[in-house]
């Protein structure tokens, strides 16, 4: 996911290391990342051609690398956003991630991953049905899994309204 966030704030335009770590800790809510783990992201980019890099002048004198988005780069991450692995349809903040950048994916991509999100949370919420009936699982229990099933209420109405928009955008998907 990290190096789907990296590349995701290049989509702003060129930046130093140091402007896309704290761009990518903004995005997450999190402190930036750590260096060790954007510049071997970054160097990777750079090395499949998906960023390119240019040295510049900073603003006390210092050189810094300075990174931009390429188009073979645009390309690689609209692809891997398209790539929704099981192992990701269960992460809330994989999910909301990919809804913010729907602007870039094409039409099908976006039903595509918004059914795919819909059919793990009913699959969950069928789950938890189970347990209500057939687990003692006391007050305090009973109230954490009608909890869960309140979240997951609230995201498929969520997402039955982002299907309905999706449906009316005419975004053809490019090669995904």
């Amino acid at each position: 996911m990290n190096d789907l966030l990296l590349l995701a704030a290049l989509l702003a335009g060129p930046q130093h290391g140091y402007s896309l770590k704290k761009h990518v800790g903004l995005i997450t809510g999190q402190p930036a990342m750590h260096n060790n783990l954007v510049y071997p992201l970054l160097h990777r980019f750079v090395k499949n051609a998906w960023v390119s890099k240019r040295r510049s002048a900073g603003q006390r004198g210092q050189t810094r690398e300075v990174y931009a988005l390429t188009a073979k780069g645009k390309q690689e991450l609209i692809r891997r956003l398209g790539d929704y692995p099981k192992n990701e349809v269960a992460s809330e903040n994989g999910f909301r991630f990919r809804v913010g950048l729907f602007g870039i994916l094409g039409a099908e991509t976006r039903q595509r991953i918004l059914a795919t999100r819909d059919q793990f949370l009913a699959g969950r919420e069928q789950r938890l049905a189970r347990i209500s009936a057939t687990v003692d699982a006391g007050i305090w229990g009973a109230e954490v899994v009608c909890f869960f099933r309140d979240q997951i209420g609230v995201e498929r109405t969520w997402i039955a309204s982002l299907a309905r928009k999706a449906k009316r955008e005419t975004k053809p998907d490019r090669g995904s």
